[in-house]
């Protein structure tokens, strides 16, 4: 996805030239954000679940109490560390385990552009307005070009991670239980 800035001058202002073809972009773009948002909610249950069996296999409910009030990040991070100390702990190193965690990240980050960016905002050319950059060089508005394309790879991107989350949690069961 293409990224362009914008000085910030006095009003927080997008200028749209074309207003039906951005209108069209979005109603194009709508099932394809609907899709992100329903996967991602399923990756986050899968990660839950994960957790959760990390805790007991014998009832979700020790695992819930503490997932309670995580957010998606911190759920990632938790994994993470049980994935480590499981790995120090078996002294043996989990296949996959770097490119999951990778994956989890990326899938949450896309998933937040996505979900924040203020889709009023897109243009003609399908750059949205994502947020206001600050830095000792000045504010800057930060846009992202969001295609059909780059919103069905994120879509991808998501399904492969829950579907690859699954492998990954009955390889480390395998190794649990030696059965590698």
């Amino acid at each position: 996805m293409k990224k362009k800035f914008k000085e910030f001058t006095q009003y927080l202002y997008h200028e749209i030239e074309d207003e039906d073809k951005a209108e069209e972009f979005i109603d194009n773009a709508l099932p394809s954000i609907g899709l992100i948002v329903m996967y991602f909610n399923s990756l986050e249950s899968t990660l839950d679940s994960v957790l959760c069996e990390n805790f007991t296999d014998r009832t979700d409910s020790t695992g819930l109490i503490v997932l309670n009030k995580l957010n998606y990040s911190s759920k990632v991070e938790l994994f993470k560390r049980f994935c480590d100390d499981f790995q120090v702990g078996t002294a043996r190193k989990l296949e996959g385990y770097e490119q999951i965690i990778t994956n989890l990240n990326e899938s949450g980050r896309l998933r937040n552009m996505v979900v924040h960016a203020n889709w009023e905002s897109t243009d003609d050319e399908g750059y949205t307005f994502l947020k206001l950059k600050m830095s000792k060089n000045g504010m800057h508005q930060e846009y992202v070009q969001f295609t059909e394309d780059s919103l069905q790879k994120i879509i991808e991107l998501v399904i492969q991670t829950r579907f690859d989350l699954y492998k990954f949690w009955e390889h480390r069961n395998d190794v649990l239980y030696d059965r590698v």
